[in-house]
């Protein structure tokens, strides 16, 4: 469940950087009230993107650990219905 979360957030954070990298290649950065310098645009760009993508990475691998102690547990359930046969 907080896999998907962590999926949302990562395409959010992925969204603000494509955002952040359309100010610095566009003419936006150049109306008055916003910052003008276009390197700083590219480096939130980064900055965004590279947490995006941890964060995806994190999503992955709450995935995985969730998939694993489903498989765990119905594996104990399954040893627990089973009468044992010891061979005695």
């Amino acid at each position: 469940m907080l896999s998907r979360n962590l999926y949302i957030l990562a395409g959010t954070l992925g969204f603000f950087a494509a955002v952040c990298y359309i100010i610095a290649l566009t003419g936006i950065a150049h109306e008055p009230g916003s910052p003008a310098d276009s390197s700083l645009w590219q480096m939130i760009g980064i900055v965004l993107l590279v947490l995006g993508m941890l964060v995806a990475l994190f999503g992955i691998f709450q995935t995985m650990f969730e998939q694993a102690e489903a498989r765990s547990a119905r594996q104990r359930a399954l040893e627990q219905k089973r009468p044992r046969s010891d061979g005695q």
